[in-house]
């Protein structure tokens, strides 16, 4: 076996790390240390202002409308309490449900006043009687007994105040209590947790559940808290994905060093992320919970490069120091590009302004960075200490020496009739990506919470009250903004009115309820019940009286009567449901607005829903072009040439679109959780076009045919890539048991991208080398054989 190291300049740099090397071990053993400590505090970010655009005007409506601190923040729980035999007109039943909603009610960040059941005060009948306009409680202290006709008031109070299907089940075995829950602890001035907040739920749930009685409740704050709830079984995962990539890492380099010390470096790039994310003052949020394990996946990526390329330096007889010298000169410029695009790559998911995007691009890129730290330059400096065992070595000699069938056979994919094969190949798949990801859809497709598993509890709650109650919880709020003191003018209450007829009659739209639809209800039970005064009377004395009857709903005036409020129940919260509406409301809004009104769409968990769609449907593309215009650039500064760009990418960008395909199939949309994936994807996926490419590229300079070249390449790097390309999909393909079902998706689309882009930068890439390098490699080929050839010298 040849050695050509002898011949090697190592640079200042490599020099200079491999004369301080200890000094490195002794500072990344203090920091690990530190940070470690640091990390030990990280905790979940669960605001939910974190998880819609900040900037959208949906939201800066809300905010413009009901102040910063209400805006976004706050959540509505329903608690729905429902009886298994016999109906809610029990005396036992209601007082129980009267402790329910009185110990709700004290609970810490609950607004006291936003409480509604059948025993708030507010909770009012109307009805027209023999004595003329009729009102009072629902539920009336002073009658209240233990008796049939009491009970049987009680139900004529709820058919008079319309509460079947609002607040009480259509069926009559259960009855609702919502209220409002704040971001911000009146008490302690400081944001509400949620996750505390919902075990105190959970509390109340378990005291007062038993055979007869079920609590279900539901709400965003109990959604994002049951979300962190599953984050524990997130590291079991992780753990999973550690002992399966050890044992694979084992079996492929025949060494416990080789397998340990990856690892080990691995982890310590995870514990610098955390402790140096602490040290920034963030969180961990509900979809950058994922990425350290996705920092742990890049670095044993890197890893296993550097590992692969000790071993076989050691082979052929170099000493451990100068293996892991001459492994970081081939390897650092190559691994430092490659990490370089996928930590700028992260960092352009920062232009999409949603906060939990953000954070994810945060701890991406700080992630990235520092896998630099402990996989490029810690890693081999460990090395250089410890080496790697005879065993290893022999195996690497094997691998080296014995003609291998895979390799021998992938290296054909260099020669023009498999090269032309690939070609098609991808062109027909890129054909069908095209045709599938037509109808990929943006924001969620599926009922409930669908971040969490269909029979989780939070939607196995969802689906009961839906389906027992005929309200909704896709909620949406429009404002109609006025000069102060002009919030009830018919001026304003009229065009309202018109609003509300067009959203009634748009698909979608389940209920409408606004200042104009109480005032004619008022003004029609204030007429003994005469249709013809069903309508808006232009007198504005009289309809500020209309208005002002609101029975346990607020009319949604302000104290210096500058707005109202329109509140819309949707079907479901579907791209095209929320689209519709939001047309609509636009539309209104350019015909009818002026100097004395305007239409805003705000509040609502089904307007951040669409703010956040239409933030997702304008980047998913401009976040591609971004990648792939960094990578692009970091493939051109490296290696000088288009053609070379065009072979690392053109792979990349077939995985993506089949990608796109894939989550058109499976019914997964474009949304906050699964819209980092591609770009995930791409960043990881172009290390192994780089290391393959960087190889090839040195083996065609050193003279070699371009098949043989690429034989060579894939002895050493293409083992690697193959390796890791496979460990990564396994360790993420056991996330689609997760029970957070956004964990699931993203590990059913990682798995197919790691693959892909191995089975790409295996097959493709040469295939496009070959069309595109082929001409220009038999050509220096043929002048190295004129320049070598002995001229013939004639004497005469």
């Amino acid at each position: 076996m040849i050695n050509n190291n002898g011949t090697l300049k190592f640079s200042a740099l490599t020099n200079a790390i491999f004369r301080y090397r200890f000094i490195i071990i002794l500072f990344s053993l203090l920091a690990t240390v530190y940070l470690g400590w640091q990390a030990s505090f990280v905790r979940p970010d669960t605001r939910l202002e974190r998880l819609i655009p900040g900037s959208h005007e949906f939201v800066v409506n809300a905010r413009q409308f009901l102040g910063s601190e209400t805006a976004g923040g706050g959540s509505v729980i329903r608690v729905a309490v429902a009886r298994k035999e016999g109906t809610i007109f029990d005396y036992e039943h209601l007082v129980t449900l009267q402790k329910i909603s009185d110990e709700l009610s004290l609970l810490d960040g609950v607004d006291t006043g936003s409480v509604n059941s059948l025993w708030a005060p507010g909770m009012l009948w109307f009805a027209i009687t023999p004595e003329g306009y009729g009102s009072g409680p629902v539920i009336d202290n002073a009658t209240f007994n233990d008796s049939p006709e009491s009970m049987d008031l009680i139900r004529t109070n709820v058919y008079r105040a319309g509460l079947v299907g609002s607040y009480v089940a259509n069926d009559f075995k259960a009855s609702m209590i919502d209220f409002e829950v704040l971001p911000i602890s009146p008490s302690t001035r400081q944001p509400i947790d949620f996750n505390e907040f919902s075990e105190r739920l959970e509390q109340v749930r378990q005291k007062y559940q038993n055979e007869d009685l079920s609590l279900h409740v539901i709400g965003d704050v109990k959604k994002v808290a049951d979300l962190v709830d599953g984050f524990g079984k997130i590291v079991l995962f992780f753990l999973a994905a550690f002992v399966i990539t050890a044992v694979l890492l084992f079996n492929y380099s025949r060494c416990i060093k080789s397998t340990l010390i990856p690892l080990l470096c691995s982890v310590v790039a995870v514990i610098w992320q955390l402790g140096i994310l602490n040290m920034m003052g963030y969180g961990l949020g509900v979809f950058s919970v994922l990425v350290p394990f996705l920092v742990f996946a890049i670095a044993v990526s890197h890893g296993v490069q550097v590992i692969n390329g000790i071993a076989h330096e050691t082979a052929k007889g170099e000493p451990r120091l100068n293996a892991a010298r001459v492994t970081f000169h081939h390897l650092h410029k190559a691994g430092l590009v490659a990490l370089i695009s996928d930590g700028i790559g992260f960092a352009t998911l920062f232009v999409i302004d949603i906060g939990g995007i953000k954070d994810l691009a945060l701890v991406a890129s700080v992630g990235v960075a520092l896998v630099i730290l402990t996989n490029l330059l810690l890693l081999p400096v460990l090395m250089s200490y410890v080496g790697v065992t005879q065993s290893c070595v022999d195996h690497a000699q094997h691998k080296l020496e014995h003609k291998t069938v895979l390799w021998d056979s992938l290296s054909h994919f260099a020669e023009p009739r498999l090269a032309r094969i690939a070609v098609v190949v991808a062109l027909l798949l890129a054909g069908v990506g095209a045709w599938y990801s037509q109808g990929l859809k943006i924001g969620d497709l599926d009922k409930g919470a669908p971040e969490l598993r269909a029979d989780s509890r939070y939607n196995l709650d969802n689906n009961y009250i839906t389906g027992n109650f005929t309200t909704s919880t896709d909620l949406m709020t429009v404002f109609v903004g006025t000069p102060e003191g002009l919030c009830e003018t018919f001026k304003a209450i009229d065009l309202t009115d018109s609003l509300g007829w067009q959203l009634e009659n748009t698909p979608g739209v389940k209920s409408v309820s606004s200042p104009a639809t109480r005032a004619k209800l008022n003004r029609y039970l204030g007429n003994e019940g005469n249709l013809k005064m069903m309508s808006l009377p232009r007198d504005e004395k009289v309809l500020s009286r209309a208005i002002a009857y609101s029975g346990f709903t607020s009319t949604g005036v302000s104290t210096s009567c500058n707005q109202q409020q329109l509140n819309l129940e949707l079907t479901d919260h579907r791209q095209e449901t929320l689209s519709n509406v939001v047309a609509v409301v636009r539309a209104f809004a350019a015909a009818n607005d002026d100097a004395d009104i305007r239409f805003r769409l705000g509040d609502g968990n089904a307007a951040y829903e669409a703010a956040t769609n239409e933030v997702i449907d304008s980047a998913q593309y401009e976040i591609l072009a971004y990648v792939y215009g960094i990578v692009a650039l970091m493939c051109l500064m490296t290696f000088r040439s288009i053609k070379a760009v065009i072979c690392i990418l053109l792979p990349l960008a077939l995985t993506s679109l089949l990608c796109q395909g894939l989550m058109a199939v499976l019914g997964i949309g474009v949304k906050v959780a699964t819209l980092p994936v591609i770009a995930l994807g791409v960043g990881i996926g172009v290390d192994y076009g780089i290391y393959i490419y960087s190889r090839l590229h040195s083996y065609l300079e050193m003279g070699h045919p371009l098949r043989l070249a690429y034989l060579e390449a894939l002895k050493t790097t293409g083992k690697a890539v193959s390796f890791t390309g496979v460990t990564l999909a396994i360790g993420v393909a056991t996330w689609i048991l997760s029970p957070i079902k956004f964990q699931a998706d993203m590990g059913i689309l990682l798995t197919f991208m790691f693959l892909l882009n191995m089975v790409g930068a295996l097959t493709l890439l040469p295939a496009l080398t070959h069309f595109l390098l082929g001409k220009q490699v038999k050509s220096e080929l043929e002048s190295r054989s004129e320049a070598s050839t002995p001229q013939t010298i004639s004497t005469t």
